[in-house]
């Protein structure tokens, strides 16, 4: 669409101030109809553009027909019959119909939703929020709010309860979702009192130039016409060009700094039923020491983490632990040291574990030796889990580094497993480490905070182990589960270092051998808010390749088999899984898009998506191929026992089109006959069923290259009957092949 600035409220025609005399029909044609209102009544309500369409009320045998309201042109002038304020209407609603096509989509918000969030606003906050709001009309000031702040400083929060409290009651609320390759104008939706709220935050994709503010100034002239609002949250790093600044209708500010995180907390607790361990944890010093100077994002994750402690030891504080170290019984925990330690960043602990080289281990010298390093990374993952099971975690990262060297102590020269016995045993080198070893000897290493921090911090400080560390994790995995912790861990560490150079590393250890727990791993990826986009972007460019594609058809299932979740994500995994069938030719692959599809058509929402593939793959507009899967995977739905495409098919689906594509073609011919052969079967019991489904088929099955498919579902047809005992075999044979083609082609021989 273009971007040339476009008023809908103003109106340069003039109403003429007669024309009684006026000839009424003109040379426009068919032209004059399309500008005729559907309703003749002046005062008629007004039309949405998202709303259903009005029909023409009925007129009553006795009314008097009103003179319709024409749109005539001569020339130049132009001249309106009935009140230019109807054309007007009437065009700004065509317009805002057409910038529909191609928008940015977005997430109705609820404002009551938002109004209960907890929220806190600190004195820098207050005063950024002063900035934006004008006190004498409680608006924002201008329709188009800039708040650049850096990542994970809670500026999308900021901007969504400011707009939940500054606009009118009947404003719409909405979170877009930033789909493009690069800001423009043109992708932003405007409709009337809407407030919409854009996150601005991929490196790449979401570089904002003066340019776009200069085509944002006139957006804002807009939305000020249709009483709406845009506010953008704009990561510093995107923010980088000297010319960005105020335009007419936009007001920038910035937001330097996180809310205080402690109160943060206990909001959050408060807001989840937790007042009184709110309450617990100011008096806890080192607990609330340790909250000082975290983000915003930082702080909620923080009070997720206080919840799950108490729940933790609620459930422990009345059971004795049976676990004991070296014939003592274990001291309880308190709920305050469970707390320090789930907050503690643990830090200084770990400069001593991972200090200076350390051949052996002295218990005055807390630094760990290189194969205690790798122990105590095997209990940060597997937290609890019998003996064996650590010890091979442990060898299988020995192995991923690429060194196993001697036991400490050992002689040079003694095989490694000599070497093994020769060393410290398992037991005493897993209490070195902080481990308890349990009476049927299952370790016990209760510290997941302490584990996440052990990962961190190893990866933050060893760059050459990163690779290596997740080469094991990938191996460690038991299956994709969620749950499974070498999969957690990689989550983790995906959602808090999710670069594009992380993305490329573990694609290139995991697409090929793990695609399954590559797409668990990037689950969590594409629905985090601040990677969520480059993990996206990723997918798009491995669906492509063969050795990717099992992974990101796995993970475009599991968003889809999601009812819950949001349509931009739903959309991004149907592209994504149409690119897979578009580009890879491979067997194998396009039969995994097909058995996807046909997992998930009995989904509402993906049975629609799905007629949406085939009426673009109709319309020449998406991958024949990945509309053809659509089509075949729509076959298997049945309504009452009925095939869908056959009793009551979308309207946007030319049935007989699709199945005469498919049988022509050597690729799918093989899957649409066995379907349907299906379709054929459920109708045998029905007999004016089964006449209007072969009525249906025949012209498909008719012209061009269409005898050696058709011969293929006669031969599939044969041994089942109608309802009469006919064949249904010798039935299609007798309407397909012309009586006079029997003795040259007869059905025996052709079939056999």
């Amino acid at each position: 669409m273009s971007d040339v600035p476009f008023d809908p409220t103003r109106s340069d025609a003039t109403p003429p101030t007669g024309g009684d005399g006026e000839n009424p029909s003109n040379s426009a044609g068919s032209w004059l109809q399309r500008w005729r209102p559907s309703s003749s009544s002046p005062d008629r309500p007004e039309v949405h553009p998202d709303g259903p369409s009005l029909s023409p009320a009925p007129l009553s045998p006795d009314a008097v027909p009103t003179t319709p309201r024409v749109h005539e042109t001569y020339g130049a002038a132009t001249n309106v019959y009935g009140g230019a304020d109807v054309v007007a209407n009437v065009i700004e609603q065509l317009i805002l119909e057409t910038r529909k096509r191609d928008l940015l989509e977005g997430v109705e918000q609820s404002r009551e939703r938002l109004l209960n969030q907890p929220f806190i606003r600190s004195a820098h906050w207050n005063a950024v929020w002063e900035q934006i709001i004008n006190p004498a009309t409680s608006r924002p000031r201008q329709p188009v709010i800039v708040i650049v702040a850096p990542r994970s400083c809670g500026s999308t929060t900021l901007a969504l309860r400011l707009l939940a409290e500054h606009t009118s009651d009947n404003t719409t609320v909405v979170k877009l979702d930033a789909d493009w390759k690069t800001p423009a104008k043109g992708r932003l939706p405007l409709e009337k009192t809407h407030a919409y709220q854009l996150d601005l935050k991929h490196p790449e994709n979401d570089q904002v130039s003066a340019d776009f503010l200069n085509a944002l100034s006139e957006h804002a002239t807009h939305l000020r016409g249709c009483r709406s609002y845009l506010a953008l949250t704009v990561a510093q790093d995107v923010w980088n060009d000297h010319r960005l600044s105020d335009r007419d209708g936009i007001q920038v500010v910035r937001l330097r700094e996180a809310p205080d995180a402690q109160e943060v907390v206990e909001a959050h607790l408060d807001a989840h039923g937790y007042s009184q361990l709110a309450t617990s944890l100011r008096s806890f010093l080192k607990a609330t020491a340790s909250l000082r100077g975290l983000t915003a994002v930082a702080a909620v994750r923080a009070a997720h983490t206080v919840a799950m402690v108490w729940k933790e030891h609620t459930d422990t504080s009345s059971q004795q632990s049976l676990v004991q170290v070296d014939g003592e019984g274990e001291t309880q925990v308190t709920l305050e040291e469970r707390i320090i330690a789930a907050l503690t960043d643990w830090r200084g602990e770990l400069d001593g574990r991972f200090g200076e080289t350390n051949s052996l281990y002295a218990h005055d010298n807390p630094s760990l030796t290189v194969q205690d390093r790798c122990l105590l990374l095997a209990l940060a993952v597997q937290q609890s889990a019998p003996m064996p099971v650590v010890a091979r975690s442990e060898a299988a990262l020995l192995e991923a580094i690429g060194d196993t060297p001697d036991a400490p102590g050992a002689a040079p020269g003694i095989s490694p497993t000599l070497s093994a016995l020769a060393g410290r045993g398992m037991r005493r080198r897993i209490q070195d480490v902080g481990g308890r070893v349990g009476m049927q000897d299952t370790v016990v290493f209760d510290r997941p905070a302490y584990g996440r921090a052990v990962l961190e911090y190893v990866w933050d400080n060893y760059d050459v182990m990163r690779r290596p560390l997740l080469t094991w994790l990938v191996a460690t995995a038991q299956n994709a589960d969620p749950e499974d912790h070498a999969v957690a861990a990689l989550a983790e560490l995906t959602v808090r270092h999710g670069t594009v150079d992380y993305l490329t590393t573990l694609g290139e250890l995991v697409g090929s051998s793990q695609p399954k727990v590559l797409g668990a791993v990037l689950e969590s990826a594409v629905r985090n808010e601040h990677v969520g986009r480059l993990a996206w972007e990723a997918l798009y460019g491995w669906a492509e390749q063969k050795s990717y594609a099992p992974a990101v058809i796995a993970l475009c299932r599991r968003i889809l088999e999601d009812s819950s979740v949001a349509t931009s994500l739903a959309k991004r995994a149907m592209v994504r899984l149409r690119r897979v069938a578009h580009k890879n030719t491979d067997a194998t692959v396009v039969s995994q898009v097909l058995a996807a599809f046909d997992g998930l058509v009995h989904l509402p929402t993906v049975a629609q998506r799905l007629v949406g593939e085939v009426h673009g793959w109709q319309q020449g507009k998406v991958s024949a191929r990945s509309g053809s899967l659509a089509f075949l995977a729509l076959m298997t739905v049945h309504h009452d026992g009925a095939p869908w495409l056959v009793c009551t098919p979308p309207t946007e689906i030319d049935v007989q089109r699709a199945v005469h594509d498919l049988l022509s073609s050597a690729d799918t011919a093989a899957e649409v006959i066995s379907r349907l052969t299906d379709w054929i079967c459920s109708c045998a019991g029905d007999p004016s069923g089964y006449t209007r489904l072969r009525d249906q088929l025949l012209p498909a099955l008719r012209g061009h290259n269409m005898f050696e498919a058709g011969m293929k579902l006669m031969n599939e047809l044969r041994g089942i009957s109608t309802a009469e005992g006919v064949s249904m075999a010798d039935d299609f044979y007798h309407h397909l092949v012309d009586g006079r083609l029997h003795t040259v082609f007869p059905l025996e021989e052709n079939i056999a």
